[in-house]
């Protein structure tokens, strides 16, 4: 199996929250993690926004530094934003969620896709994604 965070899900991972178990316990379940090119970056802006310190800043962004080593990072080229624009006009997603579903969707099934963003889960079922999320019924 192949496991695709969106950033919703990998904030979650480094930040106390409700629903924080799900995404620990994917992670810790299946060793193959993914994500787009964009999710690094949209992580650690959203990590130093929810930082109250710099030592917690400094602990956050040197945790998903360490991680992200681990993770098969699809890129966000020019294929990857023309199917995104396609998917968000399909479904009426932001851009960034477009971004994140387009790049999942160059990789092999069988795959999850893990959001605590409920705006994606239908374009990610109608994709042939299993979802994972705290807001899937």
């Amino acid at each position: 199996m192949t496991l695709f965070l969106d950033t919703s899900a990998l904030v979650r991972r480094y930040v106390q929250g409700p629903d924080r178990e799900l995404v620990l316990d994917a992670m810790a379940a299946d060793p193959v993690w993914c994500a787009s090119a964009l999710c690094r970056a949209e992580t650690l802006l959203a990590l130093h926004r929810l930082a109250v310190t710099p030592s917690q800043h400094a602990r956050l962004w040197g945790h998903l530094r360490d991680d992200w080593d681990a993770f098969v990072v699809v890129p966000v080229d020019d294929r990857c934003l023309a199917h995104a624009v396609e998917l968000g006009a399909t479904y009426g997603l932001r851009t960034v969620d477009a971004v994140h579903l387009a790049a999942a969707d160059r990789l092999p099934r069988p795959l999850t896709y893990v959001t605590y963003d409920g705006r994606q889960i239908p374009a990610a079922a109608a994709l042939g994604f299993e979802v994972l999320s705290p807001l899937a019924g």
